[in-house]
């Protein structure tokens, strides 16, 4: 595949960059409200869909292990996760979410404005649409395909 250099390629780029800093922006501030460091949010949030072993965590946040230990260990001092055996593999801890880490993550949820405002502006066509692109972008086949 031959890269695009024309301008409507750069605008789309620019555009993209736009919508992601104004969402990391809105991110750190939503987990500053709960005390919370952006990294800290994110493995919150990730946690609350399923409880899994630091390694992975690493590898959905593209960072060290090492790093995640540190994160994984300051949330649950705060009493937001808890480690727990793995019923797969007694040898692997899973980092899970308390009762109160996953309520926590549903109000770092809600409390993201900025990017259901502009998405509840275009109609489940366009949504869809968007949806399906990014994930073509990214490689990931939509469902069903």
């Amino acid at each position: 595949m031959v890269p695009r250099t024309d301008p409507l390629t750069f605008e789309v780029v620019e555009l993209i960059g736009a919508v992601v800093a104004r969402y990391h922006e809105e991110y750190e501030d939503a987990a500053a409200k709960h005390s919370l460091t952006g990294a800290q949010a994110r493995v919150l949030w990730l946690l609350a869909h399923e409880p899994m072993p630091m390694r992975r965590i690493a590898q959905q946040l593209k960072c060290e292990p090492s790093n995640i230990t540190g994160i994984v260990d300051r949330l649950e001092t705060r009493g937001l996760v808890e480690r727990r055996p793995d019923p797969a593999d007694r040898r692997v801890k899973l980092a899970a979410p308390t009762d109160e880490g996953r309520e926590t993550a549903s109000r770092l949820r809600d409390a993201l404005d900025f990017a259901r405002e502009p998405l509840g502006g275009l109609t489940t066509v366009e949504r869809t649409m968007l949806r399906d692109l990014l994930r073509r972008m990214l490689g990931e086949d939509a469902p069903g395909s």
